[in-house]
């Protein structure tokens, strides 16, 4: 029998990462036992259903350590006492003089936590995202002697400090990520007896079967039945959806659309703005996030996917957006921009369209042609 995998997550269940749950019940399928470790509590009001499918006990960390004082000190009190202990107090001390943040005051104490109540038959621990997940799945893997692994994936690459992903890779057994981009990052960076491994999301076509192809596509001729054009993603810089709203601007008053975009986003409040600015709200439903069923339903009925992706002032930016491989799976024409690993999905003109980020009306004659 295969000892268990902790699976360390920055937040779960969460709408925006289906591509987390689809791992981790294809792991479930494949015999393997997890026990979820989430950082955080989950925020969105709905869930997709596959979470449902996902059989895991998650474990839930005290996000703020004033918020559980009694667990985080019997956590000090168990964790002080094993052989890894003082070894993971030094390294998070010498993290913590790079980088005097309370976040990393909260990821020791979590691991803290993790450590201490972690059943003692785990055999690994595994960690999504290198940033903060992978500094408390380090610092109890170190505790506990136990070894552990992670998947990078985009954010976490580019904005996280080069000494952070460098010492991690070199504590980590193996890492994966999803990007070839994002791989060449990690490589460049790992220490030469590094594992760093490629390794594409997929997707689960029982859940997004081949749409049929009616042949009745819209050309937007008509205002009674305009051009669908759809947007799946949250509202944050790296997703250039500001970008997105002033080609649509742009758009002749003879060409007959509307624009759906689905997801939350810091960055709601300000699109919403834009585009009342803009006189576009009649012809613009913002929906907020949406289960994957809904989403489904939302590219099959739409005739144009657009995300204009860029590289964010602080150097975030998407990895491959696997949005683009579920419109594409359902038979969408698809225009985004050559940003990260997009082009390792669409070839320019073979299966859909790039335009540059941050370019409007480029990205308008893209929609109009």
């Amino acid at each position: 029998m295969r000892a268990p995998i902790a699976v360390v997550l920055k937040c779960y269940p969460r709408l925006s990462e289906t591509f987390i749950a689809q791992e981790l019940l294809a792991l479930e399928q494949a015999g393997f036992t997890l026990n979820l470790i989430s950082l955080r509590h989950p925020t969105d009001a709905k869930r997709h259903p596959i979470n449902d499918e996902i059989k895991a006990p998650v474990t839930y960390l005290p996000e703020y350590l004033y918020q559980e004082p009694r667990r985080v000190f019997r956590a000090w009190r168990k964790t002080r006492k094993m052989p890894g202990y003082r070894k993971m107090r030094n390294q998070w001390l010498r993290d913590l003089r790079r980088d005097f943040t309370a976040n990393r005051g909260r990821r020791f104490g979590q691991a803290l936590v993790m450590a201490a109540e972690l059943p003692s038959i785990t055999g690994w621990i595994y960690s999504h995202f290198i940033h903060t997940p992978s500094s408390v799945a380090r610092y109890a893997a170190g505790m506990k002697d136990l070894r552990w692994c992670a998947s990078a994936h985009a954010k976490d690459i580019w904005t996280s400090p080069d000494w952070e992903i460098r010492e991690k890779l070199g504590s980590a057994e193996w890492s994966v990520t999803c990007t070839a981009g994002g791989a060449a990052r990690l490589r460049e960076l790992a220490p030469a007896s590094a594992a760093v491994h490629l390794v594409y999301h997929g997707l689960d076509l029982t859940r997004f079967p081949n749409a049929s192809v009616s042949g009745t596509a819209r050309n937007g001729s008509s205002p009674d039945d305009p051009v669908r054009i759809l947007t799946v993603g949250r509202a944050v810089a790296k997703k250039g959806l500001d970008t997105l709203v002033d080609a649509l601007a742009r758009l002749p008053e003879s060409l007959h659309w509307h624009w759906t975009q689905i997801g939350g986003g810091e960055l709601h409040g300000a699109l919403k703005a834009q585009i009342a600015r803009l006189g576009l709200a009649p012809r613009v439903t913002l929906t907020g996030s949406l289960p994957q069923q809904d989403v489904l339903s939302a590219y099959r009925a739409a005739d144009l996917f657009v995300l204009p992706c860029r590289i964010a002032a602080n150097g975030d930016r998407d990895g491959l957006p696997n949005v683009l491989v579920e419109a594409a799976s359902q038979g969408l024409a698809c225009i985004s921009t050559p940003v990260s690993g997009i082009t390792e999905l669409i070839e320019d003109g073979v299966n859909g369209i790039l335009v540059p980020p941050d370019d409007p009306e480029r990205l308008a004659e893209a929609i109009e042609r």
